[in-house]
């Protein structure tokens, strides 16, 4: 392998190394360009060619982030995310679409992500800033795999930190209070249950009838429910420990019992017959009288309203 190097201007040279494509085994020039002086020239020039040989260079290319976050979005985060994952992906692209989108990809700097995170933090929430800086370090890293850049920036640049937040608890007696509130409100089985269970309000929407032993007392989770671009969907839990099975109280073994009979007696109301608690079909524990599985969005105001006032 072969490299030389050429005088463009005073203090500015083309370093051009001669390399031979592996698949067809013909030559082909890569330029280079560098500042500085002659001696410096030339040892850039032998750095770069001991690179190539050992496997560590990546062909120069005047791609953008943009088209490099095009790539990325689809043949990455299509085939790996969920719909709701791909979504917050793409918002927080988005960001560095509009920031550094029209830069070279190999020229993006932790400098310049730097001054990204600055420009977001002027606007954005930090905690919106960090998962940007998270999802756009996830997306350099694939292009350091895939050999588009030999560094990834992100590696240096830090986003400014989150606040601690003091969350807050409710106490025993305000649970009782809140549920006492929403007694014969449609939020209060899932309140209850919520407090029973601990399980996610994603979960306890995928609930089935048939994840429930009233008789002994407990419910199996294994579903969760998701929702993005206005679809409803059914997903497994994230992890294997999210699949678990979980001890009811007697009074809430006793509030779903007259929550099924309510069930039963709406859809029966609205002549649809009784629907199985078994089999092939079995409905959602806080499913519309149709059976059809209800959207998390509907709920969320309600509940705030109803917990800020415990």
């Amino acid at each position: 392998m072969k490299g030389h190097i050429r005088e463009r201007s005073p203090g500015h040279w083309a370093i051009v190394i001669d390399v031979r494509d592996s698949q067809t085994g013909k030559r082909k020039r890569r330029w280079h360009s560098f500042a500085g002086t002659k001696r410096q020239a030339q040892l850039e020039c032998a750095r770069l060619i001991t690179e190539i040989e050992t496997g560590a260079a990546v062909d120069p290319t005047r791609i953008t982030l943009s088209e490099f976050l095009d790539r990325f979005e689809r043949d990455w985060v299509a085939l790996h995310t969920t719909p709701a994952s791909a979504q917050r992906y793409k918002l927080s692209l988005a960001y560095a679409r509009r920031h550094l989108g029209d830069r070279r990809l190999q020229d993006i700097e932790p400098a310049d992500l730097a001054a990204f995170y600055a420009a977001l933090s002027r606007s954005l929430a930090p905690r919106t800033v960090r998962h940007a800086h998270l999802v756009l370090h996830n997306a350099l890293a694939h292009a350091r795999i895939w050999k588009l850049i030999r560094d990834n920036p992100a590696d240096l640049a830090k986003p400014p930190p989150i606040p601690k937040a003091k969350i807050s608890v409710l106490q025993p007696d305000q649970a009782r209070d809140l549920l006492d509130r929403l007694k014969g409100h449609p939020l209060f089985l899932i309140a209850a249950l919520a407090l029973a269970s601990g399980m996610r309000r994603n979960e306890m929407l995928a609930l089935r009838w048939r994840d429930i032993d009233l008789d002994a007392g407990r419910l199996t989770v294994e579903q969760a429910l998701e929702q993005a671009n206005g679809v409803v969907r059914i997903k497994p839990p994230k992890t294997d420990a999210g699949c678990r099975t979980i001890a009811l109280p007697p009074a809430m073994v006793a509030e779903l019992r007259a929550h099924w009979a309510a069930q039963q007696e709406q859809r029966m109301a609205f002549g649809l017959g009784r629907s199985p608690a078994e089999g092939s079909f079995s409905p959602r524990l806080m499913a519309a009288h149709s059976g059809r599985t209800q959207s998390r969005r509907p709920g969320a105001k309600p509940w705030t309203r109803s917990a800020s006032h415990r």
